[in-house]
């Protein structure tokens, strides 16, 4: 089994190398393999340099780092409502961190600052949710849904009132809610990897609590879990990791719902197994996500949240008749 799973992170190791040298190589310009080895080594030409080191690797690196934040909050949020379509984008985080990044894209506010609010309101969006959920000092994960859903399309009804009310901004909201990389440099990156990668280490550290809390919550406890504290630093710790990556990315949704399924399906349930691989699968599927919304229409750029939807939408319909089929057969 250890060997098999050794396989499987090599395969996907080196599938997520192939696909970012892929992702910087492809474009309105193509770039060949050795022109990158020798940008990489100092040389090329300048034009090359530009292009791969101030445009495309910035973008690569964001792509990966965020697709790897919200396949771990997925991966946690699916196991701690023990259902298999939680993620950031359904359960309304996403759409509560882009209601406060319109805002600050309005006020004027800078990467900072429109980081700060959509992580404050996505942090509203889970205590509105938190609060209705809860029953005396009890969670319910099914109301938590269902609530998460109602607050996402609340939402982005006050996100697309805004963008008629102002026009000015119409063009730099609508990217927000679409999702892409196109405006990505440095900073972006440098700002965002720091805040994903230690918030994603952060909920890993909970991963054998979130395998007892599978078990059922007072089994866990049982164990000496307390769940109640579990969900509220994963839930606190995933709204600021999605938060960052909307900040630079928009939102950008399915990514948390479709490949911590499919890697669980390969390496099981196991979140100390689980979470890592998801991370190294999700950094793959938006790598790849954001190739294809460069080349499929070049020059022309498709928004990236387009292509995760096109994706995701028909997999949740998947797992919804999946789920119907399983309650029919009990």
């Amino acid at each position: 089994m250890k060997f098999k799973r050794a396989i499987y992170f090599g395969t996907a190791f080196l599938l997520l190398i192939f696909t970012m040298i892929l992702s910087i190589s492809a474009g309105a310009v193509k770039i060949p393999l050795q022109e990158i080895l020798n940008v990489f080594l100092g040389g090329g030409s300048e034009t090359s340099r530009t292009i791969i080191l101030n445009l495309r690797l910035p973008r690569v690196v964001e792509s990966a780092v965020v697709g790897m934040g919200l396949s771990v909050v997925g991966a946690f949020f699916q196991g701690l409502l023990r259902n298999p379509m939680a993620d950031p984008y359904v359960m309304g985080i996403s759409s509560g961190a882009a209601f406060g990044a319109t805002i600050a894209i309005i006020l004027g506010l800078g990467i900072f600052g429109l980081s700060f609010m959509a992580f404050i309101t996505s942090l509203m969006t889970v205590f509105f949710v938190y609060t209705i959920s809860k029953t005396g000092t009890r969670v319910s994960m099914t109301t938590m849904l269902l609530a998460g859903i109602a607050i996402s399309a609340f939402m982005s009804a006050i996100i697309s009132l805004m963008m008629l009310l102002k026009h000015d901004e119409f063009s730099r909201i609508v990217f927000w809610t679409m999702g892409g990389f196109s405006l990505i440099n440095w900073n972006g990156v440098v700002f965002s990897t720091p805040v994903i990668l230690i918030g994603s280490f952060v909920m890993y550290v909970f991963s054998r609590d979130v395998n007892a809390i599978l078990t059922g919550e007072e089994v866990a406890e049982h164990l000496g879990v307390n769940t109640e504290l579990v969900k509220k630093v994963i839930l606190v710790t995933g709204s600021l990791v999605t938060a960052t990556a909307v900040s630079v990315g928009g939102i950008i949704g399915f990514v948390g719902l479709v490949v911590p399924h499919i890697s669980r399906l390969i390496v099981g349930p196991d979140n100390r197994i689980l979470v890592p691989f998801s991370a190294i699968s999700g950094a793959i599927f938006l790598t790849f996500a954001d190739l294809s919304a460069r080349v499929i229409l070049k020059p022309m750029e498709i928004p990236i949240g387009i292509i995760t939807a096109a994706f995701g939408g028909p997999f949740f319909l998947y797992l919804l008749i999946k789920s119907k089929q399983k309650g029919e057969g009990m």
